[in-house]
């Protein structure tokens, strides 16, 4: 049975996401390679998380919080 295609409003969330993390690793000072090393994460899955092109898992998005100094519920808000 295939699979429903993504509701529209769904890579439009993901991007508001992405945009998030990318204030909030502005704003720790980070570079996208430091808190990639922070995370255990390559800097290119940094990239791709701030542009929504690929979705970080509840775990990501908690280490991202950690590392960054921001509650989830503003990353994710």
């Amino acid at each position: 049975m295939p699979l429903d295609p993504m509701p529209d409003w769904v890579p439009a969330r993901r991007r508001e996401i992405g945009a998030r993390l990318r204030q909030a690793r502005l704003a720790a000072n980070l570079t996208q390679l430091q808190l990639g090393e922070r995370i255990g994460r390559d800097h290119r899955t940094i990239h791709r998380w701030e542009y929504g092109q690929r979705v970080p898992s509840l775990d990501d998005l908690l280490l991202l919080a950690d590392a960054t100094g921001v509650p989830l519920r503003d990353l994710v808000g």
